[in-house]
């Protein structure tokens, strides 16, 4: 059986992910981080949902059973935990979050002792020893060995500093009108506090969490509410985050929204200019749009992809010694400042970028022209391998023919094909997705 997904372990907080499997991951994963254990320290922190609660103490649980004394931060962005478990000089980090999923999911993910996702190695490691209960058992601690715990409230302030040192010193957001949309989530009390202690006038929206109501209508998946402030409020930038902050997605001083591939490439051409993008590389992932690949070439950048998933974009990132990376979706990966994608650590580069150029965010933001793009989810009752399909390889072979570029895969958390399918004409992308759709449906009925 297999518990971790494309980002740690997810699913319906109480039934897939209920106290007993919490409890059961935490001794697991302390029994894991004990091989390498320093200073006998796991930090936790959480997002906003209700269910946070209760998977929170059942870790406490697992992990004090087997030893580990606890140190719990309260709702903190997904990279606070990852920065502040390097900077606590922790064994491990453990973020509760299911990211930017509705308030009845939840998840759990792991960090090393360097603030590090955990990579596929270990997580089966930990799934070894969660499915052996003789291990489990064996490793409970009685008397003086069993772990203890702590909540720690004030650590919201390091991470504040870590985020303001990433900004450049020479520059301020005076006179610059931000809209923040945190999603009744992670952020609510970070964001804010960053931007009007770096001079902002801040307009915040979504800031006040009640447990349920996290990604509802609000956020990063939903910016069509921040966009609508940015116009009323005539404000020069909104930054909308996820339920724990590690996405982001920006909406310009018109009200529209910017492009994930576009502004990973805006931010490309930055760094190069300032001598800051080392080995002339990025790393974004196998979904991202071809006219981002020629963009970032005829600048003399080269693009190398990834298998989707910010983890993997930072393999590829360590792999290259690239300091860049990141998703259409948002999490973009400043390696010069933080291991995993972080929100915050993109929108204050992001606004350095537009002060620095002295134009508009409409304009430095919309660099490149995007081919067009579709992509279809096909619900799937197997999982099929693709090249047994009978008459896949033709398929894809006739559709490369035509210009296109085809990405097929199965999701790694639900029983779904993702089908992308891109090109300069859109007559031949649309055309072709409605084919594979038939062709799909039909194989793997």
């Amino acid at each position: 059986m297999k518990l971790f997904g494309t980002d740690g372990v997810r699913g319906l907080a109480g039934k897939e992910l209920g106290p007993f499997v919490a409890m059961k991951l935490a001794m697991a994963a302390g029994i894991y981080f004990r091989k390498t254990a320093k200073t006998n320290k796991i930090l936790v922190g959480k997002d906003t949902r209700r269910s946070g609660y209760m998977l929170e103490n059942a870790l406490v649980s697992g992990l004090t059973a087997v030893g580990y004394n606890v140190i719990q931060i309260g709702p903190m962005p997904t990279p606070a935990v990852a920065f502040l478990t390097e900077d606590m000089r922790c064994d491990a980090g453990i973020m509760i979050s299911a990211s930017h999923n509705p308030f009845e999911d939840n998840g759990i993910k792991f960090f090393d002792a360097h603030g590090n996702k955990l990579g596929e190695e270990a997580e089966r490691a930990i799934e070894s020893i969660y499915f052996d209960d003789n291990t489990v058992m064996g490793e409970r601690k009685t008397g003086r060995a069993i772990g203890s715990s702590k909540r720690i409230d004030d650590v919201i302030g390091r991470y504040i500093v870590h985020l303001k040192n990433s900004f450049p010193t020479d520059i301020t957001l005076s006179g610059l009108r931000v809209v923040l949309d945190t999603a009744n989530g992670a952020a609510y009390k970070v964001a804010p506090t960053v931007f009007e202690e770096l001079g902002a006038e801040v307009i915040v929206i979504n800031n006040k969490p009640n447990g349920y109501n996290i990604n509802d209508k609000c956020g990063a998946m939903h910016p069509e509410g921040l966009a609508e402030k940015v116009r009323e409020y005539r404000a020069d930038i909104g930054f909308a985050f996820d339920g724990d902050a590690d996405r982001l997605v920006v909406v310009d001083e018109t009200g529209r929204q910017v492009d994930g591939d576009k502004l990973i490439g805006a931010l490309a051409l930055y760094l190069k200019e300032q001598g800051k993008l080392a080995n002339d590389c990025v790393v974004a992932t196998v979904m991202s749009n071809q006219g981002f690949e020629e963009f970032l070439k005829s600048h003399g950048i080269r693009l190398i992809r990834s298998n989707v998933g910010d983890k993997y974009v930072l393999e590829q990132m360590r792999k290259t010694n690239c300091i860049l990376g990141g998703e259409q979706s948002g999490h973009v990966i400043f390696g010069e400042y933080a291991k995993t994608g972080d929100g915050l650590v993109t929108a204050l580069q992001t606004i350095a970028l537009v002060i620095r150029s002295g134009k508009k965010a409409s304009e430095v933001l919309d660099p490149f022209p995007l081919y067009p793009q579709r992509l279809l989810n096909l619900q799937v009752s197997e999982k099929k391998p693709l090249e047994k399909i009978d008459g896949y390889e033709e398929t894809m072979t006739k559709i490369k023919k035509e210009g296109l570029r085809p990405l097929i895969r199965y999701s790694g958390t639900e029983n779904k094909l993702r089908i992308l399918l891109e090109g300069k004409n859109k007559k031949k992308v649309d055309r072709w997705i409605e084919e594979l759709e038939k062709f799909f449906k039909k194989a793997l009925s």
